[in-house]
């Protein structure tokens, strides 16, 4: 295992830039701010426009299909841990490290409900409907909710089908929710909303996610989603109004490992333990270095680890959702269980820059 480096919370990371933008609109943070050298790359705004493209890590800002958004490329964040979309999206939702709002892992063990679910569909790692209400789910009161108290509007614009999800629930409690069903309406509704004064406007762009964990990143797929996010990119940078702040980042990078890099644990190592998490770093409740000496993969106990998740004081909020330790992949590879899905070839949740490393986007228009 390559030496982790856990995510700068102290003022380099995509909880910073949260709580940047929360200081400028509202006067007050939980989190830290930015530190002086990348807050001053941002520029004032009566309103700020946050667009998090899903899946477009720093490194990926290099392919020759992103010339707008490498041109507006100014500095590289840290996701937290685990580098993945919910963790991400929980941290902007809340202005808070995980230790704090307590969704630590793409795949979650929920003791109330004795099951591990799947963060993204809140379902059973078998694809049962959880019977389980998310709306309470992340810590009161989130970003939203403050900056309502603060006079600050808020609203997301997302694909229409994400409306009603038990992860929109979870996320967007007080948020205003604006669907839309094209990257041209995306796009059109992202700009006329930042036309007003006092908001603050998240819109969140999936399509190099997708392309990235279903083709890999050497494909004509993947070549296709970057130019669509980079036109994206483009065309809001020259429509929305001069006198708002936009910001671009991501939750996460990707990495491709193909199939014989894509290890699965024994089901014979399964009895007496539950794995979740994700692949690149398991979580194991039980013991996890019988595991590590079976596979690629280093055993790291939680007492050793927890900082991953955010800085002093950590609340852990539900500890008891909180692994034994966690099983990191060796560089190049990544851990399936039982329950894992094995068709897609691009991956991420560890601590490697490429998975970490996400763009900080100010427009250069």
């Amino acid at each position: 295992m390559t030496a982790a480096a856990a995510p700068d919370y102290d003022g380099g990371s995509l909880l910073n830039l949260v709580a940047e933008l929360e200081f400028r609109l509202a006067g007050a943070a939980p989190a830290p701010r930015l530190d002086k050298r990348l807050r001053s790359l941002l520029t004032p705004g009566q309103t700020v426009v946050l667009v998090v493209f899903d899946g477009l890590g720093a490194a990926q800002v290099d392919h020759p299909g992103a010339a707008t958004l490498g041109a507006s490329k100014v500095a590289e964040l840290d996701a937290p841990f685990p580098t993945t979309t919910t963790v991400s999206l929980a941290t902007i939702a809340t202005g808070m490290p995980p230790s704090q709002h307590g969704l630590f892992g793409y795949q979650l063990w929920i003791p109330e409900l004795d099951v591990v679910a799947n963060t993204i569909k809140w379902t059973t790692l078998w694809g049962d409907p959880l019977d389980y209400d998310t709306t309470a789910f992340l810590p009161a009161p989130n970003l939203w909710e403050r900056l309502a108290a603060a006079g600050v509007e808020t609203v997301t614009v997302q694909p229409e089908g994400f409306r009603t999800s038990s992860l929109t629930r979870l996320l967007y409690r007080g948020c205003r929710f604006e669907g839309v069903t094209t990257i041209g309406e995306l796009i059109s509704a992202t700009a006329d909303l930042a036309s007003a004064p006092g908001r603050l406007i998240l819109t969140y762009v999936a399509n190099v996610d997708y392309a990235a964990h279903v083709h890999g990143q050497r494909t004509p797929e993947y070549a296709g989603a970057i130019r669509v996010v980079d036109n994206v990119w483009s065309a809001l940078s020259w429509q929305v109004p001069p006198d708002a702040t936009l910001v671009g980042t991501a939750d996460h990078g990707h990495v491709d490992f193909p199939k014989e890099r894509q290890i699965r644990i024994p089901r014979s190592l399964h009895d007496g333990r539950i794995l979740y998490g994700d692949g690149r770093v398991m979580f194991v409740k039980g013991d996890g270095a019988a595991i590590a000496a079976t596979v690629p993969a280093t055993w790291v106990p939680v007492d050793d680890m927890r900082h991953w998740w955010g800085p002093a004081p950590r609340g852990f909020r539900h500890p008891e959702r909180l692994p034994d330790g966690v099983l990191v992949a060796d560089d190049g590879f990544f851990l399936l269980h039982k329950h894992s899905d094995d068709r897609m070839i691009g991956n991420h949740g560890g601590l490697t820059a490429e998975e970490r490393r996400v763009p900080l986007l100010v427009r250069t228009i």
